[in-house]
């Protein structure tokens, strides 16, 4: 089993529902690649700004899968730092 822990934090509060939205999507999309175990989204219950992302693959080269998805290209520009 291999798990990354990814954690976002929106910009600023006007983004924040349309970051949860596009995580909710992601995780929809991403639970079917093959090879993944699972895909959680959570958010911090004292700062909605705060975002957690833990990806479950059945091992390390699993995530070659997450990344060749076409849904990358539009996920993308909403994580990029």
């Amino acid at each position: 089993m291999h798990t990354l822990v990814c954690h976002l934090l929106a910009k600023d509060d006007e983004s924040i529902e349309k970051i949860r939205r596009k995580l909710i999507e992601a995780a929809r999309v991403y639970r079917k690649d093959k090879e993944t175990v699972d895909w959680l989204v959570m958010q911090d219950v004292h700062n909605p700004r705060k975002f957690t992302i833990v990806e479950r693959f059945e091992k390390e080269s699993s995530q070659k899968y997450h990344l060749e998805n076409p849904y990358w290209k539009t996920f993308d520009p909403y994580v990029v730092p």
